[in-house]
């Protein structure tokens, strides 16, 4: 049991890293080089995209919080 939770705390992690890093700064970040939150789009597709990103990013962050905790007990 302990490996498994072991295992996908690894991967929350990665997952999480890649999430943060795919944030825009001011105008700065990876997520420029994907073309994600290119602006003020007139669909507004760019802001569903980031508030997307936002979820994402929340979910995974309290995954491994949960998941270190769970790991604490074990």
């Amino acid at each position: 049991m302990y490996t498994f939770f072991s295992v996908t705390q690894v991967i929350v992690s990665v997952v999480l890293i890649f999430l943060v890093l795919l944030h825009s700064g001011k105008d700065a970040g990876l997520s420029g080089a994907f073309g994600i939150g290119g602006g003020g789009s007139s669909i507004g597709g760019g802001s569903m995209v980031e508030q997307n990103l936002d979820r994402a990013t929340i979910f995974f962050a309290i995954v491994f919080v949960v998941n270190t905790f769970i790991l604490l007990k074990i």
